[in-house]
């Protein structure tokens, strides 16, 4: 316990360490974009900035077998078993800049769920990372996939990208959408139909 104890406390000390760095990088960004770090209202940004970049990257932190293994069950259900609107928000890898939506969640189990409030959590874990969507979507599937072995699993992601929106094309309306089928889901096009069309009545 002691010895646990003395880990946590030098881990403890190297977090302080990397985000004391961090915000000297922030503060050196911020003179070199031709502002002055010192004045009153940017004088604690470069602190609130690597709060909450830690915050927006905390999936890195978590570990996804945990958070499940806990939370599976045996059940003889063989029925669509979804999850939709699931908010997502999270920072694209190219400009760390956001993007926003929502994700819809869609598997048939083969002996074994998950339990409903994990799958909200699981997109949240990949989520909070540096990411491209279709590799967000990806990751969700897999994972299901990997854990539970069910017939099959869906995924669709609709979002608003704000290095679309803010800079670069400009057009604010535009949403793109991923999505990522196995199993039945991408053999079976009426079990893809049925999940499409639950996912579309969440418009």
């Amino acid at each position: 316990m002691k010895e646990q104890k003395v880990n946590v406390q030098i881990e403890s000390a190297k977090d302080n360490r990397t985000e004391d760095r961090m915000e000297e990088y922030v503060r050196e960004m911020i003179r070199m974009l031709g502002e002055d770090p010192t004045r009153e209202g940017l004088l604690r940004t470069p602190r609130r900035v690597v709060q909450s970049l830690r915050f927006l990257t905390s999936g890195y932190r978590q570990d996804t077998d945990k958070m499940l293994n806990g939370a599976l069950f045996d059940v003889a259900y063989d029925e669509m078993v979804i999850v939709r609107d699931i908010e997502i928000f999270s920072l694209c890898e190219h400009h760390l800049l956001p993007f926003l939506g929502r994700c819809h969640v869609a598997y048939i189990p083969d002996k074994k769920v998950i339990g409903l409030s994990k799958i909200p959590r699981l997109v949240e874990t990949f989520a909070r990372r540096l990411q491209v969507q279709e590799r967000l979507t990806n990751q969700i599937a897999d994972t299901i996939m990997e854990k539970i072995h069910p017939l099959g699993v869906g995924v669709i992601i609709e979002a608003k990208h704000l290095c679309m929106i803010m800079r670069g094309v400009e057009k604010q309306n535009s949403v793109a959408v991923t999505s990522a089928m196995l199993g039945v889901f991408r053999d079976e096009q009426q079990t893809r139909e049925e999940f499409l069309s639950l996912a579309r009545g969440a418009r």
